[in-house]
């Protein structure tokens, strides 16, 4: 163990200790209302977050994965319709389009920025595909123009996968409003976390946010009175508070990530991967990933270094027990990315300092890594 202090992967302890009063106040203020669910905080959340995507509605619920099945859900696409979906997502998208009685259809992503490689989309399209349901991967916008325009063409929903790209741009179009439905997660880790589990769905289709308002309250808007088959997903009041809490506050938490996020890239070598970046492209960095082909002896040296790193993620779907029988097919892109792929810390808990410290540490590492210096 190196002699410096651990630097943990991320301490939540410490991001959200910036806010613990304006978290403190919002707690005592729901809990003193007497009212819990569906009241005046959710509310005031999803106006005010639907004002900061540029969004017309948001519809909250009670998790990330409840925001894709129910949007999927609410599309009301024929049964086992085939959707285009990224091959090296996480498995909750895949999840989100299996339970919502689907088929998913696995695209392979570009190497270079982790996203669904739109050049691949013609040759997955059959005369049953419905959708394209795109994750914006480690806070990078998928090419949402390209993607969009083969969607148009072709006839198809989009779904967003947005649970790592809050406040992510493409030009100056927020994620999440460029397809049908935008879904977003509020897991604790997230840019924009909540203390415990809450998702969120934004959209400017009127009709599907009226279904989606529904389906979330056992289908029901009036006490008693069920137009839809629902079911209990609702954002609670408690985290609707803590989310306007922290809300208020996710561009300055952006920003400091984004500062981070330029240490990497002027001080890391050049014998690992960095992340693409484009210049119409407003990255988050919910996640800092980078590849390099010993990444295990890279994480296990880094760690004895005192500097704590994660995988995202070690096991891609199509190699998932629980998806044999559902998912066919070789993906050697998706397979290189996720043997290649080290997330390195990079939190709002963190400091300039630390980061300059990882960088200098990998540095270190090249002769028993391999490669050259920078």
């Amino acid at each position: 163990m190196s002699e410096h202090r651990m630097i943990e992967y991320e301490s939540l302890a410490r991001s959200n200790g910036a806010y613990m009063a304006n978290l403190e106040e919002a707690a005592t203020r729901v809990i003193r209302s007497g009212w819990y669910v569906l009241g005046q905080e959710v509310n005031a959340f999803e106006s005010e977050f639907a004002h900061y995507v540029g969004a017309k509605h948001c519809i909250g619920v009670a998790n990330g994965l409840d925001a894709l099945i129910l949007s999927i859900e609410a599309l009301d696409m024929p049964r086992g319709s085939e959707i285009l979906v990224a091959s090296n997502t996480y498995i909750a998208t895949i999840l989100a389009i299996v339970r919502a009685g689907h088929k998913p259809v696995l695209v392979e992503p570009e190497l270079e920025t982790f996203n669904m490689d739109s050049a691949r989309l013609v040759a997955a399209l059959t005369p049953r595909t419905r959708a394209v349901c795109v994750t914006h991967l480690f806070g990078k916008t998928c090419r949402m123009d390209t993607i969009g325009a083969f969607a148009r063409t072709h006839g198809l929903k989009v779904v967003e996968d947005c649970a790592q790209s809050h406040g992510a741009r493409l030009g100056s179009q927020m994620t999440g409003t460029f397809g049908d439905a935008g879904c977003f997660s509020f897991y604790p880790t997230k840019n924009l976390g909540a203390i415990g589990d809450a998702g969120a769905v934004v959209t400017n289709d009127d009709a599907l946010a009226d279904r989606l308002r529904h389906i979330r309250n056992y289908g029901s808007k009036q006490k008693y009175v069920n137009r839809y088959v629902g079911i209990n997903s609702r954002l609670d009041e408690l985290q609707a508070a803590m989310l306007r809490a922290k809300l208020r506050h996710l561009d300055e938490m952006t920003a400091h990530k984004r500062a981070l996020a330029e240490i990497y890239f002027a001080e890391l070598p050049d014998w690992v991967a960095k992340p693409v970046r484009r210049p119409d492209e407003f990255d988050v960095f919910h996640i800092f990933g980078i590849r390099h082909p010993q990444r295990d002896a890279l994480q296990q040296y880094l760690l004895e270094q005192g500097i704590k790193t994660e995988v995202h993620y070690p096991i891609p779907p199509h190699r998932q027990e629980a998806m044999k029988g559902i998912l066919f097919g070789d993906y050697p892109v998706a397979d290189q990315l996720h043997e290649t792929e080290l997330s390195l810390p990079i939190s709002y808990g963190h400091t300039q300092d630390q980061i300059k410290d990882v960088c200098a540490t990998i540095c270190r590492g090249v002769n028993r890594l391999g490669g050259s210096s920078k």
